[in-house]
């Protein structure tokens, strides 16, 4: 089979290796189109450090063609449509155990890629190793879209883990795919939501969503406008998804009594930030982090895109064949698409 390589930085390579035997407990998915996230370009660019050669590529969707004879023929067939989620958690340890799976204690972008002489994640190739509980099926979905699986179920993650409440005033700093996404979940769960970026054609994209605000805040002074929509008392939430820690320090005052500032992104450089500890005593505020998702993130994540309940076709912006997947990467780190998909 053919899998995408990355030797070194700005350096991949497509190579030829045996297909993957499956175990008994494994399915074998021939991959149909895997997105290319932030994550994969950081690598690319050299920002993000990995041991060479690794192999990117977590965001797939493809189909079953083999199974091992102890894979549960009640729930998984061959021929079904899957997306995946990774065998990255050890399923293990005390925070798999407990329902914690994104942040399980043994987590490894780098480790070995099982199947193939590779470490790293899999999904630059024709097909992939997974174990079975690590697959979900998905119906009626073209496999473009079913590639944003993964990344709904981060969204989910991070929305799930402000506790929003009805009417509560929501801030999105960042309108990439995942602001995006979470100003689509955010106003799902009845809140006033404002969108903020310094590109005016994602914050009109915010607006179709059906963002209540939107601020460009390389026009507008941003506290300004918080404390004029809010009546002075502040945002109940943010959702961070830029990767400087210094936005991070200055949205922290932003925040209303109760109010809490989730950290979707990674940050690079990982700079540490000045905040108050006397502020968020007296004044309740939080500092939530988020990472990655679990297999009820996932399960919810279908259901809302089998369901059209969330908008992701404009989040498609090229489909690229897989022979050229150095293009593809390099038209990702353009930004001038949200998602660059690469067909198998």
């Amino acid at each position: 089979m053919k899998i995408a390589v990355f030797e070194d930085v700005k350096n991949i390579k497509i190579r030829e290796i045996e297909k993957p035997q499956v175990g008994e407990t494994q399915v074998l998915v021939k991959i149909e189109t895997c997105a290319i996230c932030t994550w994969e370009q950081r690598v690319y660019s050299g920002v993000k450090e990995v041991p060479f050669p690794f192999v990117g590529g977590h965001e797939l969707a493809g189909e079953i063609v083999e199974m091992g004879h102890k894979v549960d023929a009640r729930t998984l067939s061959i021929g079904d449509k899957v997306v995946f989620g990774t065998n990255l958690a050890c399923g293990q340890c005390y925070q798999c155990k407990t329902g914690n799976e994104q942040n399980c204690e043994y987590f490894n972008h780098s480790q070995k890629l099982e199947g193939t002489p590779y470490r790293g994640l899999g999904g630059f190739a024709e097909y992939i190793l997974a174990d079975s509980k690590r697959v979900f099926r998905i119906n009626n979905v073209s496999s473009d879209i079913a590639t944003l699986v993964e990344p709904v179920s981060c969204v989910v993650h991070s929305v799930e883990s402000a506790d929003l409440a009805f009417g509560e005033t929501v801030m999105v700093v960042g309108c990439g795919i995942m602001g995006l996404i979470h100003v689509q979940l955010a106003l799902k769960k009845g809140c006033v939501v404002v969108a903020v970026d310094q590109k005016q054609e994602r914050l009109d994209l915010a607006k179709e969503f059906g963002a209540h605000y939107i601020v460009n805040n390389s026009m507008e002074n941003l506290d300004d406008v918080i404390m004029r929509i809010t009546n002075e008392k502040g945002v109940n939430a943010i959702f961070n998804t830029v990767f400087v820690s210094k936005l991070a320090q200055e949205l922290q005052p932003l925040l209303a009594i109760n109010g809490r500032q989730v950290l979707y992104s990674s940050f690079y450089p990982d700079n540490p930030m000045t905040i108050s500890p006397d502020t968020l005593h007296k004044r309740a505020t939080r500092i939530i982090g988020t990472a990655n998702s679990n297999s009820r993130d996932f399960i919810r994540s279908i259901a809302l895109i089998e369901n059209n309940i969330i908008n992701l076709k404009p989040f498609i912006g090229r489909i690229i064949d897989f022979d050229n997947i150095e293009e593809a990467l390099e038209l990702s780190l353009t930004q001038e698409y949200y998602r660059v998909v690469i067909k198998m």
